[in-house]
């Protein structure tokens, strides 16, 4: 590499880790123009930090308040290297704000043909997410107040009082509607009867 592919590449791969705290894949560093043989060599000589199996990270990045979701979205990318970990269930509600759940393990929500076996301290709840079900964060995916309340209603993880907290919660911050919520009690039979009493103790 010539010293201008060079300077190419590490602006190139600079870019990327900012979208993702800091954090990059081996796959990500080659397409910026890097050479998978050359990783062991940056690492050795203090540019990159080794953060995992094909995971890595520029340590001139300041580390950011969710940097161990970045890294658990990064741990969960498929052969393609695509993230497959959404943040979800209790891990959701905190981040979104909604009840006063502060969850002691990381919730993920993966694919289920999805193999790989959690990390210490997540807990992997397996379903099939829509578009509609997302939303993007920096360096990682998180499901919507909508879909978050969905699966705290049907996997029971808070209490009820929390849960109906969380219900009041999201609809004091205008994150969803009431006719979102009955037409959730209409269509998915399992979450019912626990936004039912949440949407009757909210009024």
């Amino acid at each position: 590499m010539t010293y201008r592919d060079t300077l190419e590449a590490r602006h190139l791969l600079h870019a990327i880790a900012l979208t993702q705290g800091g954090f990059f894949t081996a796959k990500q560093a080659c397409d910026a123009g890097y050479q998978y043989s050359h990783l062991a060599y940056h690492v050795h000589a203090g540019n990159f930090v080794r953060s995992g199996r094909g995971l890595y990270r520029l340590k001139d990045i300041p580390s950011g308040e969710y940097e161990d979701l970045v890294r658990l979205a990064l741990w969960s990318r498929d052969r393609g290297d695509v993230p497959q970990a959404v943040v979800s269930h209790d891990t959701a509600l905190a981040l979104h704000g909604l009840s006063d759940v502060m969850p002691s393990r990381v919730h993920l929500t993966v694919p289920p043909t999805f193999r790989k076996s959690s990390p210490r301290g997540v807990v992997l709840h397996k379903a099939r997410l829509t578009p509609a079900d997302l939303e993007d964060r920096e360096g990682f995916r998180i499901t919507t107040p909508l879909r978050t309340l969905i699966d705290a209603a049907t996997t029971k993880s808070v209490s009820d009082e929390q849960f109906n907290k969380a219900v009041a919660d999201a609809l004091d911050k205008g994150l969803i509607r009431k006719s979102q919520i009955a037409s959730a009690i209409r269509t998915i039979p399992a979450a019912a009867e626990r936004l039912t009493d949440a949407i009757h103790a909210s009024a």
